[in-house]
C-alpha cells in the first residue's frame, strides 16, 4: 500500500514499479509479469491464473457484497472471507436471545446455514480493452460535459453489447484519470448464507486499538455458502436452492511457509490515488481528513454511550460503528504518515520536474499549463474540502442528518399524486419505512445529529445557509432545537410516518422541522455553482493530461492503474517487520496463539477471549494446524501492494493453494492510497491454518472442514 519514496520519477521511471509495488490485470500477466513472478517463486502459468475458455485461479475469486473481497475453498460453493467483511449480514441475523456476533455461529448442516436479507457474490468473467474504441470518438477541443456525453453513450453501448440479454452485469471504467477503458463482465449469485463465524472476541480481537497495528492477534474471518438454482444459475433465495459447483476453487495448504516464500493475492481494491498531485496531499492532510476525523470521533462518541447501555443497541449498531471507526483511524494514520514523510513536498518536486519538461517548445502546446491549472484548483478548493468532510461525516454517523431528505421525496411524491398512483407507491413506501426504521434508536440518533450539527455549524466555514439560520437563533448550540424538532417531526419513527401515509398533507411535510434540516443538509452536500463546475472541468482535463504526459515521457515504463474496484493481482513475498518485544514470536513475520492469550483482559471488550481458546492454548492441543516449529500461527506479514476492498482476499502461494486470508494494513505505512512504502509496506493476514484451528478444534465444526480440500 505505502511508499516514502518518490511515485512518479516522471522522466525516467514514472509509475513504474519498485519492489513489489502494483496492483496488476489479469490480462495482462502474460505480458507484463509472468516471467517476474516465476522468478521469484510461483508455479503456474498466467493462464492458469486467467482465462476465459478454462477454468483458472480467477474462478474462486469474488466481490463479496460489493465492498470486501472473498474465495470460493469448496466444492460445494463455500466461501471464506474476513469477519469485518461479513460483520453487517452477522449483525443483522443476530439478537440479544441468540447473539451470534458476540457468541459466534456454527451451521453443523446446511439446513441451518442462515439467509441474511441482501448479501451477493460477483463472480468475475472475462475484460477487454475498449481504449481506441472510445477514445476515438473524443477530442480536446470538446468542453468536459460533452465528452463525458459522448464517452457515457458509447460505454452503454459497450455495456448492452456484452451483457448477452441481461445475464451478465458489464462495467466499463476509466484508467489513468481517463486516458484508457476497459470493460469487465461479471455474474451476480444473491442467495448467500451464513455458514460460521467465530465470536467477536475472536474474530475481532483487539478491537479499535490494535487496528491498523502489528504485532496482530485476530481470527479475521468468516464462512458462508453461495447458492444458486438446480442448473447452477443465479436465483434469489428459495429453499430448493442449491449449492453453486464452482469453476474452480482454492486447495488449502497447511505446510506453511518462511520469510522470502512467494506469496500473491487476487482481490477488488477499492481506491489507490497514486497520481494524485502535491495539491491534493496537501489539501487532504491540512484540511478534509482533519474534518474527517474530527467529525467520525464525534459520532463515534455519541454512539457509543448508547451501545455500552442496551446489547440490541449494540448489536444494531455494531456495523455503523465499525465502519466509521476504522476510517477514523484510516485518515488519522494517513495524515501522520503524510506529514512525517512530506510526500507533498516529494510530488511537488517532481511536479517541478515534469512542469519543466511539459515547457519545453516540443510539449508546451499540449501540456504547458497543465500543473498551474492543478495547483490553481486545489488553492481555490481547499476550504471548500474542509466543509465537505465535516458534512460528509455527519451524513455517514446521523442517519437522521440524511433519511428524512430520502423518505421525505417519496412522501412528496406521494402527497401530489392521485388515488391511483398513490395505491402503486404505498407499498414501496412502507418498506422503505420499514427497513429504515426497523432497528433504529432514537435516543442514540438524536444525540448523534445534535453532536455532529454542533460541530458542522462551528467549524464547517460555509454552511448550508439554512443550518447558519438556525445557529445564528440559538448562539451555536443547537441541542434544543433538535429535541423540539424530534418531538414534531412524522420522521421521529416508523408508526408516525404510517399515520402520514394514511392523512397526507404538502404543508406537514413542508413545515416538518426534521425534513427542512435534512433538505437543506443534502442540498448543501450536493451543491454545485457553475464555478464550481468550470474549475472542476479545468482541474479533470489538466489531470488527465498531466497522467497522459508522464506515460508519454516513459513509453517503456511499466504501469499499473490506481485501483478501482476491478479484480488485481499483485504479488511479492513473506516479510518481516524489524523485531518487536511485543512479538514473542521468532520472527517478526509472524504471531502465535501465546502471543494472543498474553493479550487477554478478562471482561475487556477489546482483549477478552474464550475460555476454551485459552484451554486449548494450555494444553497445547493445536491438531494438525501448528507450525513445524510448534507454535500455532495466528497473524502473519507480507509485501503484497493492497488497499481497502481487498479485506477478504485469498493469499496465495506459488503452487496456487490458499494460506491466509488479508485483512489490514500496518499504520507505518498507512500513507499506501497514495505513495507506495517499499520499506515499510506490509499486508496483515490470518492464517489459514488459524482459522481451520478455530473452526475444527474450538468450534468442534468438523463438518466443514471436510469440505475442504486440504494439502499437507
Amino acid at each position: 500500500m505505502k511508499k516514502l519514496w518518490i511515485l512518479l520519477l516522471l522522466i525516467t521511471a514514472s509509475m513504474t514499479t519498485f519492489a513489489d509495488e502494483g496492483m496488476w490485470f489479469l490480462m495482462h500477466l502474460k505480458r507484463l509479469n509472468e516471467a517476474d513472478m516465476q522468478k521469484k517463486g510461483l508455479k503456474l502459468t498466467a493462464e492458469e491464473i486467467y482465462s476465459i475458455n478454462n477454468s483458472s485461479l480467477k474462478d474462486a475469486i469474488v466481490q463479496f457484497n460489493g465492498g470486501c473481497t472473498a474465495e470460493i475453498v469448496s466444492d460445494q460453493g463455500l466461501v471464506f472471507t474476513n469477519h469485518h467483511c461479513g460483520y453487517g449480514a452477522i449483525a443483522e441475523l443476530s439478537t440479544p436471545e441468540n447473539d451470534h456476533l458476540t457468541n459466534g455461529f456454527w451451521a453443523k448442516t446446511k439446513s441451518e446455514e442462515l439467509k441474511p436479507k441482501s448479501l451477493f457474490v460477483r463472480f468475475f468473467v472475462r475484460m477487454d480493452d475498449v481504449s481506441k474504441r472510445i477514445l476515438s470518438l473524443v477530442n480536446d477541443k470538446m468542453s468536459e460535459s460533452e465528452r463525458q456525453k459522448i464517452i457515457n453513450q458509447e460505454i452503454a453501448k459497450i455495456e448492452k453489447e456484452n451483457s448477452e440479454n441481461g445475464k451478465y452485469i458489464v462495467n466499463v471504467k476509466s484508467f489513468y484519470n481517463g486516458n484508457e477503458y476497459y470493460y469487465f463482465v461479471y455474474q451476480d449469485f444473491n442467495d448467500v448464507r451464513l455458514v460460521g463465524t467465530p465470536p467477536n472476541s475472536i474474530g475481532k480481537f483487539g478491537g479499535d486499538t490494535d487496528n491498523w497495528e502489528w504485532p496482530r492477534h485476530t481470527g479475521d474471518f468468516s464462512i458462508f455458502r453461495v447458492y444458486g438454482d438446480k442448473n447452477g444459475n443465479p436465483a434469489e433465495y428459495a429453499k430448493e436452492n442449491v449449492p453453486l459447483k464452482p469453476k474452480h476453487f482454492l486447495p488449502i495448504s497447511l505446510k506453511g511457509f518462511k520469510e522470502g516464500d512467494f506469496a500473491m493475492i487476487l482481490g477488488y481494491p477499492g481506491r489507490t490515488n497514486r497520481w494524485m498531485p502535491a495539491g491534493g496531499i496537501d489539501q487532504n492532510v491540512k484540511f478534509a481528513y482533519p474534518a474527517w476525523v474530527e467529525a467520525s470521533k464525534t459520532g463515534m462518541d455519541a454512539m457509543k454511550k448508547y451501545m455500552d447501555k442496551d446489547q440490541a443497541v449494540k448489536i444494531n449498531y455494531a456495523s455503523k460503528y465499525s465502519q466509521v471507526a476504522n476510517y477514523w483511524k484510516n485518515r488519522q494514520g494517513m495524515i501522520d504518515a503524510l506529514t512525517l514523510h512530506k510526500t507533498a513536498v516529494t510530488k511537488a518536486q517532481d511536479e517541478a520536474k515534469f512542469n519543466k519538461w511539459a515547457n519545453k517548445k516540443e510539449n508546451k502546446a499540449e501540456y504547458g499549463d497543465v500543473i498551474a491549472t492543478i495547483n490553481a484548483y486545489y488553492a481555490a478548493t481547499n476550504e471548500k474540502a474542509r466543509h465537505d468532510n465535516y458534512l460528509s461525516g455527519m451524513i455517514r454517523s446521523s442517519t437522521l442528518a440524511a433519511l428524512p431528505f430520502s423518505i421525505g421525496n417519496g412522501l412528496d411524491l406521494y402527497v401530489k399524486s392521485n388515488e391511483a398512483k398513490r395505491k402503486e407507491l404505498l407499498p414501496k413506501l412502507q418498506g422503505a419505512i420499514a427497513s429504515s426504521y426497523e432497528k433504529l434508536y432514537l435516543p442514540l440518533e438524536e444525540d448523534v445529529l445534535i453532536d455532529e450539527l454542533n460541530l458542522y455549524a462551528k467549524k464547517g466555514g460555509n454552511i448550508a445557509p439554512y443550518v447558519a439560520e438556525l445557529a445564528g437563533k440559538n448562539n451555536n448550540d443547537l441541542t434544543s432545537y433538535i429535541r423540539e424538532a424530534v418531538k414534531n417531526s412524522i420522521f421521529a419513527s416508523e408508526e408516525r410516518l404510517n399515520n402520514f401515509l394514511d392523512n397526507p398533507t404538502a404543508l406537514a411535510l413542508d413545515n416538518d422541522p426534521l425534513y427542512k434540516l435534512s433538505t437543506a443538509l443534502l442540498n448543501k452536500y450536493r451543491e454545485s455553482s457553475p464555478s464550481d463546475k468550470e474549475a472542476t472541468d479545468k482541474f479533470e482535463a489538466a489531470h488527465r493530461k498531466y497522467v497522459a504526459g508522464v506515460l508519454a515521457s516513459n513509453p517503456k515504463g511499466k504501469f499499473y492503474p490506481d485501483a478501482n474496484s476491478t479484480l488485481r493481482l499483485t504479488y511479492g513475498s513473506i516479510k518481516s517487520l524489524p523485531a518487536d518485544k511485543r512479538n514473542d514470536a521468532a520472527q517478526n513475520f509472524y504471531t502465535t496463539l501465546k502471543g494472543t492469550i498474553a493479550k487477554y483482559k478478562k471482561g475487556d471488550e477489546e482483549f477478552d477471549l474464550p475460555q476454551r481458546l485459552i484451554d486449548l492454548q494450555n494444553s497445547k492441543d493445536y491438531g494438525r494446524y501448528a507450525d513445524k516449529a510448534g507454535y500455532l500461527p495466528v497473524n502473519f506479514l507480507s509485501d503484497n501492494d493492497i488497499t481497502g476492498g481487498n479485506s477478504g482476499s485469498p493469499v496465495i502461494n506459488g503452487n496456487g493453494e490458499l494460506i491466509g486470508l488479508a485483512f489490514d494494513g500496518n499504520i507505518e505505512a498507512m500513507a499506501g492510497d497514495v505513495i507506495f512504502d517499499n520499506k515499510l509496506q506490509r499486508t496483515i493476514s490470518v492464517d489459514i491454518r488459524y482459522v481451520l484451528f478455530v473452526i475444527d478444534k474450538f468450534a468442534g465444526a468438523t463438518n466443514i472442514i471436510s469440505e475442504l480440500k486440504i494439502v499437507e
